[in-house]
């Protein structure tokens, strides 16, 4: 009998342990795909902490408790600071604007709580390495959200890279654009003032684009850029005038690997037709691999060869056999989408809060990620090379 309670203590004591209470701020674009997630990533990857989806919020708190209805969420509230000081959350995940990351992550780390940030870290580099130093310090896990790098697709490149399949990495030429700022009557957003935003396509898009160049050729050493606002002001949304327009529509730059690859960058947030055209290609001594996240099921992999009729880029189509696809689907081609990306990126936050692997990137990764968002920006304020 005694050993009977001990097991079942010892059992309950497991479950609870493996239970995570998750608090929401913002219920936006990307607050619904947090949302999405951690409703979602129990039935597909079975072996993580069950997340209990705790408290969200949002303002007004009529909204705030519509969301809350239409997520799951067992409560609401309208104040950011009653989410962190919840005893009942664990995890706190900020989908707010990019000014207001800052004091909601410095909050949640004094609170012991677990952190899930969006992208950008903050507004400055100095802001991100409080950020990174605070999570260190208080030993708190932390992911930001890069979730096109937990993609089967570019996961299974990586392993191309280390196999030695392209032989040794000496080009990385990428870029990400999309059009969400080409029409020059769109109205003025806080998107548009640094105070508010930070970086503009840089700290939007770029930082993507680093992310992922980190992950195929490693740190990037140093670099020489430019950049251009190609709408130099927009209309308020009242009718009552323009508002001059803060930050970069556009950046680009010539890039060096710690390694000693070359490379260049390139991104736009006016570029017509562009939807998320987050692409690359890696230029190896023995090959290459091409990458599109607008076909984000697909590798483009070149293998030199001498043999006669078979030179030429083979098309690899991500299946069961490329982690964690088959978490999702059984079937080869059937493809996943974008919110299953942050599936699989709030699964592997999880399990490393659970101890079960470490997870990244976190706040001391997207540090890194940050100083080449800002050096470019440096560079082409300043016209020169900048190194990292």
């Amino acid at each position: 009998c005694i050993e009977y309670i001990f097991y079942f203590e010892s059992e309950q004591e497991s479950t609870e342990m493996r239970e995570l209470g998750i608090g929401l701020i913002g219920t936006g674009f990307m607050g619904k795909a947090h949302a999405l997630a951690f409703g979602a990533l129990k039935a597909v990857m079975g072996d993580t902490p069950t997340p209990r989806l705790e408290l969200l919020c949002d303002t007004p708190l009529k909204q705030a408790n519509k969301m809350a209805n239409q997520f799951g969420f067992a409560r609401a509230t309208d104040d950011w600071k009653a989410v962190v000081n919840d005893p009942r959350v664990d995890v706190v995940s900020i989908t707010t604007p990019n000014h207001l990351h800052l004091e909601m992550a410095l909050a949640a780390i004094a609170a012991g709580k677990h952190v899930y940030c969006e992208k950008p870290l903050s507004l400055t580099v100095a802001q991100a390495q409080e950020m990174a130093d605070a999570a260190v310090k208080s030993g708190v896990k932390t992911m930001i959200g890069y979730s096109y790098i937990k993609n089967p697709a570019f996961t299974h490149a990586q392993r191309l890279i280390a196999d030695g399949v392209i032989g040794d990495i000496v080009h990385f030429r990428g870029w990400v654009d999309e059009d969400y700022q080409a029409d020059p009557d769109l109205p003025w957003t806080w998107r548009a003032k640094i105070s508010e935003a930070g970086l503009g396509a840089l700290g939007d898009l770029g930082c993507h684009l680093v992310s992922m160049a980190y992950g195929i050729a490693g740190p990037i050493d140093s670099l020489i850029a430019d950049m251009q606002t190609i709408h130099k002001t927009r209309p308020l949304m009242d009718g009552s005038g323009q508002a001059e327009v803060e930050n970069e529509d556009t950046a680009s730059a010539l890039i060096r690997f710690s390694n000693g690859a070359h490379g260049s960058l390139s991104t736009s947030r006016s570029a017509w037709g562009r939807k998320n055209r987050l692409a690359w290609e890696v230029h190896g001594t023995k090959g290459m691999i091409c990458f599109d996240q607008e076909r984000m099921n697909e590798l483009q992999v070149y293998r030199h060869t001498n043999e006669a009729g078979l030179q030429g880029f083979q098309t690899i189509l991500t299946g069961p056999e490329h982690p964690p696809y088959a978490d999702f689907c059984p079937a080869a081609g059937h493809q996943l989408g974008f919110n299953d990306l942050k599936i699989i990126e709030a699964a592997a936050f999880l399990r490393d809060i659970a101890g079960d692997a470490a997870a990244h990137p976190d706040f001391t990764d997207a540090l890194e990620f940050e100083k080449v968002i800002h050096a470019i920006a440096d560079s082409a304020r300043s016209g020169v090379r900048v190194s990292i």
